[in-house]
């Protein structure tokens, strides 16, 4: 954990940043990169009646890391997607909390 949901970027695209990428948000979280999962979404964007291209939008679950942590997440994520060539990105976060997320049956709140 943390899981992002990538729409609108290629999976090629997301490939050529994955490892620095994880690595960079490893550091910013103080964990290990095993931690990180990056799941691109296979999405159809439609306007006007027709198909168009999906505007890049990143959705990022996870625990509650504070304010500074996620703010550094943010620009992290923003700093390599734009290295894509990609001009605009839009994030957005979904905490759990440790008594809603489970293990194999069990609560990541207990002991």
């Amino acid at each position: 954990m943390p899981h992002l949901f990538i729409r609108g970027i290629s999976v090629e695209q997301v490939k050529t940043i994955s490892q620095p990428l994880v690595q960079e948000l490893a550091d910013v979280c103080a964990c290990g990169t095993d931690n990180f999962t990056l799941e691109v979404v296979n999405s159809t964007f439609v306007f006007d009646g027709g198909e168009v291209p999906g505007y890049p939008f990143i959705e990022v679950k996870w625990f509650e890391r504070g304010q500074e942590v996620q703010d550094q997440f943010a620009k992290t994520v923003t700093k390599h997607v734009q290295l894509l060539e990609i001009p605009e990105v839009e994030l957005a976060f979904s905490t759990f909390r440790e008594s809603d997320y489970y293990f194999n049956g069990k609560s990541f709140a207990e002991d």
